[in-house]
């Protein structure tokens, strides 16, 4: 009877949590057909009033961007999945497919309802307004900005790329501490995280009214104004350095001090159980992070381009920094370490991607090598916590890496693209790299409180009301079997 009324509770949560978004602080401004802006993306464009005049969406990049789509969601079902569930042991494979499955479908619907509206139209600083819940008045005539004057992009292409960002970071988190948590209390968890974490970071990191709003100083002033709070300051993600990995990596590391350890952890073996999956899901995240990367130029263009190359050479930089650092350290470079380099790489130049040069990448993805190993290894030891699939030791640090250096390598002398004005059509004539820098560390600092913050309180409350961890006998027969009644494989 009791486990029945748990069942109950977790419905109700969840489907109370669709209207959560109320909760939001928010000074929203209702627009009969206001669009939202990109996450890299500017709001939509206003409704002209010759609509003759209205811009027209190029067929080239409105196909680049459903390209770009598929190959983020391919990210998540199939690529991470299978990364993760080749990490874990044999009893908790289709566990980990299960959450990651149903995760991603949860937050698919759940940024239908609210997330996009919250995330990515005008609202204050910190949370977006409500013109786009349950994705009211959009049509596929909608349109939302790109980052070029006049060039716009069907809003429901851009909706559907976003939704593919916020699914993949919420399934990040599952890493972390996998093999021994309720499948209610992940479900639970990734409800009040998205809500209350992502979507506002998302809002104050890549909302701002779209280039066509900076037609002069005032102007410009004006529109900064209705801006994210952390794009006002100036922060630069091209794709996800802080809204997706640090974001995601402190709350997996809090999740992991929360949860506590899994039974035995430390005095028995926990080896990966199939790496063979472990580097097709390595391989599939390669490629679909192509999308990831070069979509969010939001246009098939040379800034798209730039990010693919800088996307393909600071992943191949990665790799190798790190299998021979591992090579020189323990005597034998690892197919698990080769594929752990990769990803290190590929997190460590999102948020980079579209403002450094081509050899900039390349250090960028050396440095993330090397300092992932030891966010895996020497970090690992200092924090003393069970983050199983070690999300913080590669997504954190290799965020928190990226974010950094984007300050650094954005630079025109040092190869980057610099900061455009678009006041002037321009790029800046100075760039401050020290300042720049500052305002990263801002970004960093400001996502890792935040998130750790929503991520502490959101296991406290779900552990209030279905519980966190399943019983220590369930975790030693396996999650698969306990908690799913089938097993990955047939013996």
């Amino acid at each position: 009877m009791k486990s029945w009324m748990k069942k109950i509770i977790v419905s109700s949560a969840l489907l109370l949590s669709f209207g959560a978004a109320s909760l939001a602080p928010t000074t929203m401004a209702f627009a009969q057909d206001k669009a939202a802006p990109a996450v890299t993306a500017p709001a939509a464009a206003a409704t002209p009033a010759e609509p003759a005049a209205a811009p027209v969406p190029n067929k080239g990049d409105t196909a680049w961007l459903l390209v770009s789509t598929a190959l983020v969601i391919m990210m998540t079902v199939p690529a991470l999945a299978l990364f993760y569930g080749g990490l874990v042991r044999t009893k908790n494979m289709l566990s980990v497919l299960m959450q990651c499955l149903v995760v991603f479908s949860l937050i698919m619907v759940l940024w239908a309802i609210y997330g996009y509206s919250i995330a990515f139209t005008e609202g204050n600083a910190f949370f977006g307004g409500f013109d786009r819940v349950f994705l009211a008045g959009m049509t596929p005539d909608s349109v939302a900005a790109t980052f070029s004057k006049g060039v716009v992009i069907p809003e429901i292409a851009y909706m559907v790329f976003q939704a593919a960002f916020a699914a993949i970071t919420v399934c990040l988190i599952v890493g972390a501490f996998v093999e021994r948590v309720k499948f209610s209390a992940v479900l639970l968890f990734a409800v009040l995280w998205f809500t209350f974490s992502y979507l506002p970071i998302a809002h104050m990191v890549w909302f701002w009214p779209g280039p066509d709003a900076f037609t002069d100083a005032a102007a410009a002033e004006k529109a900064t104004a209705t801006a994210g709070w952390l794009f006002q300051k100036g922060a630069l993600d091209f794709a996800g350095g802080t809204v997706v990995h640090i974001n995601a990596a402190i709350a997996g590391l809090v999740g992991a001090y929360v949860i506590g350890k899994r039974v035995g952890y430390g005095k028995e073996p926990f080896k990966p159980h199939n790496l063979t999956l472990t580097m097709v899901g390595a391989s599939l995240l390669w490629v679909g992070w192509f999308g990831f990367n070069a979509g969010s130029a939001l246009e098939a263009n040379g800034s798209a381009a730039l990010a693919f190359a800088n996307t393909l050479m600071a992943t191949a930089a990665a790799v190798l920094s790190w299998i021979f650092a591992e090579w020189i350290l323990k005597g034998k470079p690892s197919m698990l370490g080769g594929a752990s380099g990769a990803v290190a790489g590929l997190v460590a130049i999102t948020p980079a991607a579209g403002y450094v040069g081509i050899m900039g990448s390349i250090i960028i993805g050396l440095i993330a090598g090397v300092l992932c190993l030891w966010g895996v290894t020497g970090l690992k030891k200092i924090l003393k916590a069970d983050d199983s699939l070690d999300v913080f030791g590669v997504h954190g640090v290799g965020g928190i890496t990226g974010a950094l250096l984007t300050g650094v390598f954005c630079s025109p002398s040092l190869g980057g693209t610099g900061i455009y004005d678009y006041v002037a059509n321009a790029v800046a004539p100075e760039y401050d790299m020290i300042g720049q820098v500052m305002i990263q560390a801002t970004a960093v600092g400001t996502t890792l409180v935040w998130s750790g913050v929503v991520a502490f309180i959101s296991y406290k409350l779900v552990d209030m009301v279905v519980g966190l961890r399943v019983p220590e006998e369930e975790e030693r027969e396996g999650l698969d079997i306990t908690s799913h009644g089938e097993t990955a494989y047939e013996m």
